[in-house]
């Protein structure tokens, strides 16, 4: 199967892309995956996903495959911050940030119970755009 990327940005409304990005962990066993729609308590995003690895290794998995095909479906994020250490990772894609993190972060910064009061976005029911194959 052969994937040629947008030669143009693609829209991807924000809701979209968090779960798209959910989904794409999910495929590389993310675990403990929520989408939380922060816009009523945040004016820099939309959307936060939260993911949890398992190990370093695994966040990075994560993060690669995410940066990978979201950027072939047309959505650039800035400069990724926590990839060479992988404890934490943070992905700004401006509307969406998606934060991977290692249980032992995920519980030290507690970003569930910052923002547990928001919706939390049925990530596998929504719609997903159309996504290259994971890279082999």
């Amino acid at each position: 199967m052969f994937f040629d990327p947008p030669h143009r940005s693609t829209v991807i409304e924000p809701r979209q892309l968090a779960a798209a990005a959910a989904w794409i962990a999910d495929q590389k066993k993310g675990e403990d995956i929520c989408v939380y729609d922060v816009r009523e308590q945040v004016k820099f995003a939309d959307y936060f996903v939260v993911i949890t690895g398992t190990s370093r290794p695994h966040v990075r998995a994560m993060y690669d495959d995410i940066h990978y095909r979201l950027k072939a479906a047309g959505r650039t994020h800035a400069r990724a911050e926590g990839v060479e250490l992988g404890w934490w990772i943070l992905c700004d894609f401006g509307d969406v940030v998606v934060h991977i993190l290692q249980p032992e972060a995920r519980e030290f910064y507690s970003l569930d119970d910052l923002y547990g009061d928001c919706p939390k976005v049925d990530w596998a029911a929504e719609e997903l755009p159309t996504l290259p194959p994971e890279r082999v």
